[in-house]
């Protein structure tokens, strides 16, 4: 899996690949957990002038195949403030 070492705690990031919503195809290494799992959820913002600032939440899907990045789904988009 898409997993390389650098945070200080030796967990490491992990590849994501968005799909949905803005971000749609987007190649990430986001932080790993300790177990080396990407996180449950992240919020991205932004995305563009029409979005500026909107929050775009996205959710970990299942594992993986060995060489695959992990999938991250879009789940909704939040107006700018809502995810603060």
């Amino acid at each position: 899996m898409g997993r390389t070492s650098g945070a200080q705690d030796g967990a490491g990031t992990v590849r994501v690949r968005f799909t949905g919503g803005c971000a749609d195809g987007t190649l990430r290494d986001l932080p790993a957990g300790p177990d080396g799992l990407p996180p449950a959820r992240w919020i991205l913002t932004g995305g563009g002038p029409a979005d500026a600032g909107a929050g775009h939440l996205y959710e970990r899907g299942p594992r993986p195949g060995p060489d695959d990045p992990w999938p991250m789904h879009w789940v909704r988009t939040d107006p700018v403030g809502m995810t603060e």
